[in-house]
Formats: C-alpha cells, structure tokens, sequence
C-alpha cells in the first residue's frame, strides 16, 4: 500500500486496496552481525575512499536483504473525477521498492501510477535518485522501474526471486517503509493462504495471505523466504488484526517475461461465468457420472463462434482434473482451475476437456489476456469529458463502478435505481452501446437548469430519441442536432428527463467554460468528431 504524506482527492484513490492499519514496530537496523568477521583493512579503505553505501553493507552483512530495498517517494497527479477537465493537485506519497537483476527496482503499479516524478532512496541513505516507470501491470499490481543513473545503486545486490510456490506456514519477512519515516521496517510472519484471484483491474492472480500488517507505504515491498522473493506487498485488510496480502513470486516471474517484448498483455483466461457441480440435482439433469467434477459454463462473455457452450462442464484443463468446486490440486494446494491458464496457454488457445450431451470432448477454447467491459479501467490515463453549456459529460470507468459498490449506501442507492453503472463492469460492448456516458458534476449555474434535480452521475440513455452508444456518438448528436430542444433521458428508473432549449444552451457553453476557468471544451480524442462536419 502506498502512504500518502498529504491529503489525496478520494476520488482519484477509489480504486486503490489501501488501509489504515496501525504501523508494525521498527526493529534497529545495521546492527554488525555477530557471526562474522569483517577484515578492519577492508573496511577502512572503503571508508577512505568516501564508498560509504558498500562499507554500511559490510557492516549489515552482505546477504543482508534490507540492503536492497529502497524507499520509493513520488508526485502524484491524481484525475479529478468530478472535474475530469482537471487534474488533482499534485500530492506527495511514498512507497517501497527492491532491487532485482539488471539494477531494476519493482514495486506496485499503485505507488507509481499518474507519477510526475519518481525517486528512489536506499536505506539509510540521503540520497534520492530520479526514476522512471519502464513497465507497468495495473492488473496484478506491479511495476518495474529505470533508474536514470543506471549506476546510482551498482553497489546494492539485486534479490533473487523464488520460482516456485509458497509452502504454507513458511515463514516470512516483509521489508518496507510503512507510515513515515526514512528507516526500514521488518515484520515477521507466516504464509497463511494461497489463493488463485482477483488482484486488481479484471486480473486474476496468485495471491498469498500473511499474519503480518500491511501498512500504508509497505506497498511494493519485498516478503522474503529463506533469502529470496516469495512475494510483493500490495494490501491489507481494514479492521483486522495483522492480515496482509503478497502478490506471489510466481506473477512477478510472469509479469518480467511478459514485458520482455516490451509490452505488457495480462494473464491468460476464459472469457466466461462458471457454476460448481456440487448439487445433485443438477448433476442428474447434466448426466455427468459419479466421481466426475468439473465447472458448468453459466455464460460465455464472447457467445459469437466461442467452442464452448451454456451448460457445457469442463472437466479438464490441461491434464489437470477439476473437481466439483472448480479447484484443481497444485502441490498442497487446492486452487482455482483459472491458475493453469496463463502456464497452459499457447497461441492464444488453452486444452480443455468437456463434458457435453453425455460424452467427453476436446476443445481448444479461446484465453484472451483482456476483457473488454462497457466500463474499462483507465489503467494510467484520464477520463473523457465534453461539456455543452451547463452540463458536463464523461465516459464512465472501471474506478467509478469500483468506487460505488465499494460503498454499501452508493451500492444500494444506485442498485434500486437498477444503473448500469453497478452491471457495466460484466457487460461486454455491442455496436449498440460501446461505453457509458454519465453527468461526473452538478450543472454550471444557468438558468436554464431552474427546477431539474441534479443528475449525478446519471447513466445518458438518449437525446431526442437516439440511443446514445459512446462519448463520441454524444458529441456528434449534439454536434449535427438541429431541432428547437435538446431532450435528455437517462436509464436509472425514476431519473427526470431533462429538456433544454438548444439555442440557450449552445450559447451558453463558452460562459460555462469562461466562468469555470476551463481551457478545453473537450478531451482530446473528441476534437475532431465535434469540428468534423459542424460547419455543415
């Protein structure tokens, strides 16, 4: 989790698994290891010659591993969800970071995401060190920073990582710099649970659950297993006692191959809904034999051409047996038989047996490494707005379905009013309706607003009759619109229609924008669908 040292916009941190935990102890820190012996000529021409950094690292030890974590410090410039024609006020905030092979420091994609600036701080050093984000995963949480002085650290030692899984109880340590200060954290505890999941941003992943806190600024921290990397802190849990999360090793061993070609495209999986095979009247209307487990396709995300169809069970993934709850065995471990789909993987194709009318069949089925939902995540960039006099419009995201189900009141609120905002993030785009479009902000004052209630965050579903599909296709309605008024409707249940005079309100765009200190009446990918065709 990330420590903001200022106060962040909520908005911008809706998205965000971070927690107030109170702060584990700091043990002392370069205390002389008592077992070894350290030549005093050695360490006093290392002295001589100023190379303090490798003299305090002969002092701590050379396998040491608090010698290559670092303190990670950035600006963030957070969207403004409400105003998306701006951007947060620039905020301070900390995380932390270690040291891998090439002189390249991980950490979590939510330490560094809408980073200014980037530095990076040793232990026990002054120095702070320019950075840059040279790969990033926003949904397994990670990211892989450049130093801009490649020589900067040559000095600490990179980390080894461990490439297999975690056994449980393992004990571990976990390396940061939680809720302050310049002086490194260790807290101790054991690997309690390993679980294939959801990690961030529509992602699956493994994941493993520690009895040590998590804290604020512990984010991308390394948790450390007989000398090597099982794991990357990433969250804890709020109003509980010492629970923490790591994103497992084996992801971040995936996460470096997958950038080796210099782009980063996500984990391998199936684009589809599934039900376990544990009722047995359901077994009975699905014919499948006893002792047969398996996972009953409920609804396919891509239906056109896909192999598999509603109320097939896989049975298999790979040569690997599901059973009836849809786990399958990996070492000690029960896990979710999404685990083998990024290791299976090839050609975009994953080997999967099925059970269909009676018989057990071949299929090579589809694992795109994206979904494609009507409310996407931002993954690093800023939302979409236009604004027509009074009124300002954005397309929806992932953040703001996020934001609202993560609130119970906002949840229900929204859910009883049936939005599409709490459904968008399983729904796929059609030709029809490509993304959703929402009021993020009360209207500018106007008159011609007198007596409508505020529409916040209203889902747009026409104006003058015609479904609108996408930001762009808002734009291009209002752009071409002719007729005396502009009627509004949403598709919230109960929502007001909204009718305005066309003319008075196109008039009253460049007040709204003057008024609002607002440079831009657009983002910019809308420009040319407003300028194309208006002088028409």
């Amino acid at each position: 989790m990330i420590q903001v040292v200022s106060r962040l916009n909520w908005a911008a941190l809706y998205a965000t698994s971070e927690s107030g935990l109170q702060s584990p102890s700091t043990p002392m820190i370069g205390s002389i290891h008592r077992n070894s012996l350290i030549p005093l000529s050695v360490l006093f021409c290392l002295l001589a010659v100023g190379n303090f950094s490798a003299a305090r690292n002969l002092l701590a030890g050379g396998d040491d591993p608090k010698g290559s974590v670092v303190k990670i410090s950035v600006t963030l410039r957070n969207p403004d969800f409400s105003h998306p024609w701006n951007k947060a006020n620039p905020t301070e905030a900390s995380g932390t970071g270690f040291l891998i092979e090439g002189n390249r420091i991980v950490t979590n994609a939510h330490v560094v995401r809408y980073a200014s600036q980037v530095y990076v701080q040793p232990d026990q050093s002054d120095e702070k060190y320019a950075a840059s984000v040279e790969a990033i995963s926003y949904g397994l949480d990670l990211a892989l920073l450049k130093l801009e002085d490649p020589d900067a650290v040559g000095d600490l030692k990179p980390l080894a990582i461990e490439p297999n899984i975690t056994p449980l109880r393992a004990e571990v340590n976990v390396y940061g710099f939680p809720i302050g200060g310049n002086q490194i954290s260790i807290t101790k505890g054991i690997v309690s649970r390993i679980e294939y999941t959801n990690i961030g941003n529509n992602q699956m992943g493994l994941r493993a659950q520690i009895d040590a806190a998590i804290n604020p600024g512990n984010s991308g921290g390394p948790a450390i297993s007989d000398g090597k990397v099982v794991g990357v802190a990433f969250s804890g849990v709020k109003n509980a006692s010492n629970i923490g999360y790591l994103i497992h090793s084996t992801e971040l061993i995936g996460f470096l191959k997958d950038i080796e070609d210099g782009k980063c495209d996500g984990n391998a999986n199936i684009a589809g809904f599934f039900q376990t095979t544990e009722n047995p009247a359901l077994r009975a209307k699905l014919k499948l034999p006893k002792g047969m487990g398996g996972v009953m396709v409920s609804e396919l995300r891509e239906p056109e051409d896909h192999p598999l169809r509603v109320n097939d069970v896989i049975t298999k993934i790979g040569e690997h047996s599901i059973d009836s709850q849809g786990n399958v065995k990996v070492s000690e471990l029960s896990l979710n038989f999404g685990y083998y789909c990024p290791i299976l993987e090839k050609d975009g194709k994953l080997p999967l047996t099925v059970w269909r009318d009676g018989e057990e069949l071949a299929v090579d089925c589809p694992a795109p490494k994206e979904f494609r939902s009507l409310l996407p995540f931002l993954n690093g960039l800023y939302p979409r707005y236009f604004i027509y006099g009074p009124l300002a419009f954005e397309a929806a995201t992932g953040e703001l379905a996020v934001s609202l189900m993560s609130d119970p009141r906002a949840a229900m609120v929204f859910g009883s009013r049936n939005s599409p905002l709490i459904s968008g993030l399983q729904r796929q785009p059609t030709d029809e309706l490509q993304e959703l479009v929402v009021i993020p902000a009360a209207p500018f004052s106007h008159r011609s607003t007198k007596g409508y209630r505020t529409p916040l965050l209203s889902v747009v579903d026409s104006i003058n009759g015609i479904k609108i599909q996408s930001l762009k296709h808002l734009v291009e309605v209002f752009r071409d619109c002719s007729d005396e008024f502009i009627e509004i409707d949403f598709a919230e249940l109960g929502a007001e229609k909204i009718v305005f005079n066309r003319k008075e309100i196109a008039a009253a765009t460049e007040s709204s924008l003057a008024d609002n200190n607002i440079r831009k009446q657009f983002s910019e990918d809308l420009e040319e669908a407003w300028n194309n065709g208006k002088a028409k």
